[in-house]
C-alpha cells in the first residue's frame, strides 16, 4: 500500500512539473524601413536545464530519415538546404530555426490541443515526428508558400521521445520567409492541419490561434493615448502618469495574456529605420517577457540547474540571414551570420557559447577621473 501510495505520489508530482505553465513562448515580428523582417521570440522550460542554449548547424545535403512509433522508418528526404536551430536536449530539433535562404521556423508548445494523426504502418514512407517536421521544413524550402504546398505531403504523427526530458511534444509552428510571408500551422484532431495568417506576428501557446484572435476582441479599448482628465464637482481627476490608455493590459504569464500584451507592443513599436534596430528593438520588447523561475515553479519544486524560466531569448534577420540570440547564463547577445557559413562543406556540429554559465560584465571603473 505505501509503495502504491508513494508511486501515487510520485506521478502526481510528475503532472505537477509538466502542467502547461511550465512552457511558455512567446513570439513577435518587426519590420524595418530598409525591407527587414525580423523573428523574435522567448524560449521557456522550466522543468531543468534543456540546453536550448545549444546551436545546431545542419549542413546542405544532409540525409533525413523520419522517425515514427515503429523507429526510424519513415519518410526519407535529401536536404537541399542548410540550417541553424537551437536545439534541446542533444536532440537535432528545438525551439526556433533559419535557414540560409532565410526561412524561419519557430515551435511554440500546444498542450490539450494539438493532436497529431493515428500512425499506420501502411503510410510510414510519409511519416515523421513532428521534431522531424521542424527539421523538413527548414532544410527543404526557402518560402512558406512551398512549404503550405507540400504539407499534405507529410504525415506527422505522435513519437514519444524519452531523450526530449520525457516530455510530450504538442507544438504549433510559426513559419516565415525574407518577403514577410508568415503562417501559423496547428496540427489538430488526429491529424488535420489547421492555417492561420498571424495576427500582427504574434503567437504565444494554448488555446489554439483562432481562439486567441476571438480573445482580441476583448482589448478594443486599448490604446497609447492617455486617458482624457475628468472633472467630478470640485474634482479635476487627472491620469497619474503616462500609459493610462493601457490600464487593463494583462500582466499575468498565461499564454492569453502575453498573446494580448505582445500584440500591444508590437502594434506601438516606434518606427525602425534598419534591421538591426529591429533586432534590438525586438529584444527590448521581449525583456517585457522574461519570466522569474520563481514565478512559474512552486517553491518546492524549484530545480536546480537553471537560473531562470526564460531560458533564450532569440532574434532572427531573415534579410541579412544572421541569427542572434542571449541565454539565461549570459544576456550578452551574440550573433551567427549565415552568410559567412559554407554549408556545403560544413559539418554537422553543435556549437556551446555558455559552457562557463557566466555573464559577462564590463567594469568601467578606470574610466572615472
Amino acid at each position: 500500500m505505501k509503495k502504491t501510495l508513494n508511486k501515487f505520489i510520485a506521478s502526481l508530482l510528475a503532472l505537477i512539473m509538466l502542467s502547461p505553465s511550465a512552457y511558455p513562448c512567446t513570439g513577435i515580428t518587426l519590420k524595418s524601413a530598409d525591407g527587414a523582417v525580423v523573428v523574435s521570440r522567448t524560449v521557456e522550460w522550466a522543468l531543468n536545464d534543456a540546453q536550448h542554449n545549444q546551436i545546431l548547424i545542419v549542413p546542405r545535403n544532409k540525409q533525413f530519415i523520419g522517425q515514427t512509433p515503429e523507429g526510424y522508418n519513415g519518410k526519407k528526404w535529401t536536404g537541399k538546404y542548410g540550417f541553424v536551430t537551437l536545439s534541446a536536449y542533444g536532440q537535432p530539433y528545438g525551439p526556433d530555426g533559419l535557414n540560409e535562404e532565410g526561412l524561419y521556423v519557430g515551435v511554440y508548445y500546444l498542450p490539450d490541443f494539438a493532436e497529431y494523426a493515428t500512425y499506420n504502418s501502411a503510410e510510414a514512407q510519409n511519416s515523421m515526428s513532428v521534431g522531424d517536421l521542424m527539421q523538413w521544413m527548414l532544410s527543404s524550402f526557402k518560402t512558406v508558400d512551398e512549404i503550405i504546398a507540400n504539407l499534405e505531403n507529410v504525415i506527422v504523427v505522435n513519437v514519444e521521445n524519452k531523450e526530449f526530458g520525457g516530455a510530450a511534444l504538442p507544438f504549433h509552428f510559426k513559419i516565415v520567409d525574407p518577403s514577410g510571408n508568415s503562417k501559423i500551422i496547428e496540427i489538430v484532431n488526429n491529424g488535420e492541419i489547421k492555417i492561420y495568417d498571424p495576427y500582427i506576428g504574434v503567437i504565444t501557446n494554448s488555446p489554439t490561434y483562432d481562439w486567441h484572435l476571438i480573445n482580441q476582441r476583448n482589448y478594443l479599448s486599448l490604446t497609447t493615448n492617455p486617458n482624457i482628465p475628468k472633472t467630478f464637482d470640485n474634482y479635476n481627476l487627472q491620469p497619474l502618469g503616462g500609459g493610462s490608455g493601457l490600464i487593463g493590459l494583462p500582466g499575468d504569464f498565461t499564454p492569453p495574456s502575453r498573446f494580448v500584451r505582445a500584440a500591444a507592443f508590437t502594434a506601438s513599436c516606434r518606427p525602425l529605420e534598419t534591421s538591426l534596430d529591429a533586432v534590438f528593438e525586438s529584444f527590448r520588447i521581449l525583456d517585457n517577457f522574461n519570466i522569474p523561475l520563481g514565478a512559474q515553479v512552486p517553491a518546492d519544486h524549484l530545480p536546480t540547474d537553471i537560473v531562470s524560466a526564460t531560458q533564450v531569448t532569440s532574434s532572427s534577420d531573415l534579410k541579412n540571414k544572421v541569427y542572434y540570440y542571449h541565454t539565461m547564463w549570459n544576456r550578452q547577445i551574440r550573433k551567427i551570420d549565415l552568410n559567412a557559413i559554407n554549408f556545403a562543406r560544413v559539418k554537422e556540429q553543435i556549437i556551446d557559447d555558455d559552457k562557463l554559465k557566466t555573464n559577462t560584465v564590463k567594469d568601467i571603473t578606470a574610466l572615472i577621473n
